[in-house]
C-alpha cells in the first residue's frame, strides 16, 4: 500500500519546483554529473530527477543531502529565522497591551469617525 501524498499549496509547490531548478543549477555549476550526485546522496538517478523538477513528495531530508553536498547547508538556516509576525502574536498576548498597543481599547467613536461622518483617523 503506497503512501497518500497531499499536493501543497500551488504557491508551495511553484517554490518547491524553483527549490528543484536552483539545486541542479547549482549542481551544473559545479560539473557534477546526476550519477555522481544521487551517488553521493545515497538517492537513485529517479529520485534526484524528481528532486530537481520539485517533487512534493521528496523528504525534506533528501533536500537537506542535496544542499549539504552542494556545501550550500548553511543556508538553511536563514529559513524562519526571523518570524516577525509570531513575534507580534506573542507580543499581543503579553499582559497589559491589546492590539493598540496602548492598554485600553480603542474606542467605536475613532474608529467610526466624526459627527460630519468624516473619519477621524
Amino acid at each position: 500500500m503506497g503512501r497518500s501524498i497531499r499536493r501543497p499549496f500551488p504557491s508551495a509547490e511553484k517554490q518547491i519546483q524553483a527549490l528543484g531548478q536552483r539545486l541542479r543549477v547549482a549542481r551544473l555549476r559545479r560539473g557534477i554529473s546526476t550519477v555522481l550526485f544521487a551517488e553521493r546522496m545515497g538517492i537513485s538517478r529517479d529520485t534526484l530527477n524528481r528532486l530537481e523538477k520539485g517533487d512534493p513528495a521528496i523528504a525534506i531530508g533528501t533536500y537537506m543531502r542535496a544542499l549539504r553536498v552542494l556545501g550550500l547547508d548553511r543556508d538553511i538556516d536563514i529559513v524562519a529565522r526571523d518570524d516577525e509576525l509570531g513575534r507580534k502574536l506573542q507580543d499581543l498576548k503579553l499582559p497589559g497591551l491589546t492590539p493598540r498597543g496602548r492598554g485600553r481599547p480603542a474606542s467605536p467613536q475613532s474608529a467610526i469617525g466624526d459627527a460630519d461622518g468624516k473619519s477621524t483617523r
